[in-house]
């Protein structure tokens, strides 16, 4: 792992994506494939109540390995996300090709590593990977902290997507769509439709797993046909990109995530 193709750049495919976190100053630009692999890295970490720290080590190995893409080669037999091996133990072909199932491979095997919460990121990395560049991880690590930071919703209206052209998808199949993506990443969100055609609704705890939901719905609004999201008072558009104030009865507040499909 980590070396066919550790001298790629960032693709710039379609339409960007933006991400930046409160305060910090950090920025990351990545295409809406990008964004979604990383949101589902950072969804599967929490849902194995892995720290925030451990999805800044998944999240930068990603970038290494294969630049948020889920590809279909790399060194030997490394496939997807994290070019993880099928002769090395992994898994099969097809199951290393599921963003979900390489996710959860990578965390049970960082969380075998002892002590790695207090290593560097390219160290805690290195020690899962086993890859011929150990190094190489490190370069990923401001960037990785700045999307852990909001996808794990520490940061408010951080991801913004701007969609231009046809939806992939509209009404009631934009919709299944995106439950189904719901609960494959989060499992038991509480997910409310609106109607058949429309979208859907989550309830929410708190600030923080507001934005998650919310961040997660942007970074995956390219597949799913989604056009608009509102929480806590504010709205992202697809056509926009960005993320606004809203007034009046469009206000959801702090306790449910609203989304909307394209009609």
């Amino acid at each position: 792992m980590g070396s066919s193709i550790s001298s790629f750049t960032l693709p710039k495919i379609g339409p960007a994506c933006v991400v930046r976190a409160d305060g910090d100053g950090g920025e990351v630009a990545l295409d809406t494939v990008q964004m979604a692999n990383a949101a589902t890295i950072a969804a599967v970490g929490i849902n194995r109540k892995m720290p925030e720290r451990a999805i800044v080590v998944a999240l930068a190995t990603a970038l290494q390995e294969s630049k948020l893409e889920n590809i279909e080669y790399g060194d030997r037999d490394s496939l997807g996300l994290f070019q993880q091996r099928p002769s090395k133990g992994w898994g099969k072909p097809a199951q290393l090709l599921d963003p979900r199932y390489s996710s959860r491979k990578f965390y049970s095997s960082l969380k075998k590593v002892k002590g790695w919460e207090k290593m560097r990121v390219t160290d805690a990395a290195q020690r899962v990977q086993r890859s011929a560049y150990p190094e190489a991880y490190q370069k990923w690590a401001e960037e990785a902290e700045v999307l852990a930071k909001a996808l794990t919703g520490r940061a408010t209206s951080a991801v913004a997507c701007t969609l231009t052209g046809e939806p992939t998808m509209r009404g009631a199949a934009a919709a299944q769509k995106l439950t189904a993506g719901l609960k494959l990443d989060w499992g038991k969100a509480k997910v409310k439709p609106i109607s058949p055609a429309a979208g859907l609704t989550l309830t929410v705890s708190n600030n923080d797993a507001g934005w998650r939901y919310a961040h997660w719905l942007v970074a995956h609004a390219r597949d799913t046909g989604l056009e608009r999201v509102r929480f806590a008072d504010l709205e992202w558009s697809a056509p926009s990109g960005k993320w606004q104030p809203v007034t009046g009865d469009r206000k959801v507040g702090n306790a449910r995530v609203v989304a909307e499909v394209f009609s």
